[in-house]
């Protein structure tokens, strides 16, 4: 599903954001990726979303090869990757129901078909009843679930989460987890990064940690402890 083949990616040179890193990460699979600010988490993400190239090795992602895609082909490789924000990223100015079709109308899916699609998934991630709502309406764990909503309604193999419940309390914080924990149940493969490790160590997944650019730590799911 995921493939890193000994990638480092340097933005200035010697210096490198991730050196040398062997990661697979297979279908269906529901992965943290920890480490400190500055550990090359971020990059992993922009790297898989072909927002940056890498400065050596290979990416192989739903049996593509990054390097081979070619401009033209991006934007159809990302509709198979949901990408989730820590500060939600709502369009502002339309109600849950408009920014959750924005993402189906961006790829032209017919009127009938997005009236189809958004009432269900809104119901998938609790909001419904909320439809009609702007984001300033919303408390900080529903703005999450709309671009959750969002990120899954072109129906993505992969789901990348950038620090999800960054902008939420505790009990927010939680309900995003099982959330997301529950549309991999339904066979979503989820990254999360994180530094939540309190969350990290109750959901016992697989958790991958990065330092300084380096995989020092690749622990199966439900042997992690911190």
């Amino acid at each position: 599903m995921i493939t890193l083949s000994h990638v480092s990616k340097y933005y200035t040179e010697g210096i490198p954001a991730l050196n040398d890193v062997n990661i697979e990460i297979e279908e269906g699979e529901f992965v943290f990726i920890v480490g400190n600010s500055g550990s090359g988490k971020s990059t992993f993400l922009k790297l898989l979303t072909k927002e940056l190239e890498p400065s050596q090795g290979v990416i192989t992602v739903n049996g593509i090869n990054l390097k081979k895609l070619r401009r033209r082909r991006i934007p159809m490789y990302r509709r198979n990757i949901g990408m989730v924000y820590q500060d939600f990223r709502l369009l502002k100015d339309r109600n849950v129901y408009e920014n959750v079709a924005f993402a189906q109308r961006v790829i032209e899916m017919s009127p009938r078909q997005i009236k189809k699609d958004v009432p269900l998934m809104l119901s998938t991630v609790g909001l419904a009843a909320k439809y009609k709502s702007k984001p300033k309406e919303l408390s900080g764990g529903e703005q999450q679930r709309v671009a959750i909503a969002r990120a899954l309604i072109n129906k993505p193999k992969i789901l990348l989460a950038d620090e999800p419940t960054g902008n939420l309390d505790p009990d927010n914080a939680w309900d995003i987890m099982s959330l997301l924990d529950s549309i991999n149940a339904r066979g979503t493969t989820v990254v999360v990064v994180t530094h939540n490790m309190e969350i990290v160590k109750a959901m016992r997944k697989r958790v991958i940690t990065l330092k300084k650019g380096v995989v020092i730590d690749d622990t199966k799911a439900g042997e992690w402890n911190a």
